[in-house]
């Protein structure tokens, strides 16, 4: 008769304690059941767009490796598309990339400038907008628009300085400053150090000397 009376005692108590907290219970198992269910559901979006971003990429990659004015078509539909719909992934900031060399190489400056100046404007990849700037000044080096070229230099990250420095050699020589773009090719030299590179901005400062 004791068992039975302290069996019930523990129903009693355990009783009370799910009238008090139950509630609080379920709600917190649902809320833990939804968050796993939600990153699972989110891990799963997230794969599917990185398919689709990648699945553009390859277009645009297949499209600028081809030749003829619908390439050029399909080439700015593939970049278009990852611009819009994909704009923090690492495939379109490479997608972009191709794009515009591709659009360069057959002769599309204003084209392949407009891949560039977008994608010199992402800041959540700083490396990828500081390159695009690098190229999108060669762009406009090639436009004759001299001034809108040094702009896309100023403020050069510390990894892309000599990079910068020797871009700007280059638009101040089509300008006709010669001491100037010594100037910059000089500090491009002492930022390149033993880098190969350092070879060929030694032969452009040695082609003005005198001049």
């Amino acid at each position: 008769m004791a068992y039975d009376l302290e069996e019930q005692e523990k129903l009693d108590a355990l009783k009370a304690w799910w009238d008090r907290y139950g509630t609080l219970v379920a709600v917190a198992v649902f809320v833990v059941v939804a968050a796993i269910v939600g990153w699972r559901g989110w891990q799963w979006y997230q794969g599917h767009k990185a398919t689709q971003a990648m699945g553009y990429f390859e277009a645009l990659q297949t499209a600028a490796a081809q030749e003829g004015d619908e390439s050029i078509a399909r080439i700015q539909a593939a970049s278009a598309t990852l611009r819009e719909n994909f704009s923090k992934s690492g495939y379109t900031s490479r997608g972009v990339l191709v794009a515009a060399s591709a659009l360069i190489e057959r002769g599309q400056l204003d084209a392949a400038r407009e891949q560039l100046q977008w994608l010199s404007g992402q800041s959540h990849e700083p490396a990828m907008a500081a390159l695009a700037k690098l190229r999108l000044a060669g762009v406009l080096l090639e436009q004759q628009r001299y001034d809108e070229a040094l702009a896309q230099l100023a403020d050069a990250p510390a990894s892309f300085e000599a990079l910068y420095a020797d871009r700007r050699g280059d638009v101040l020589l089509a300008q006709g400053k010669v001491d100037e773009a010594r100037k910059e090719w000089e500090r491009a030299l002492q930022a390149f150090g033993t880098d190969p590179i350092a070879q060929i901005v030694q032969l452009k400062i040695d082609a003005i000397a005198g001049a």
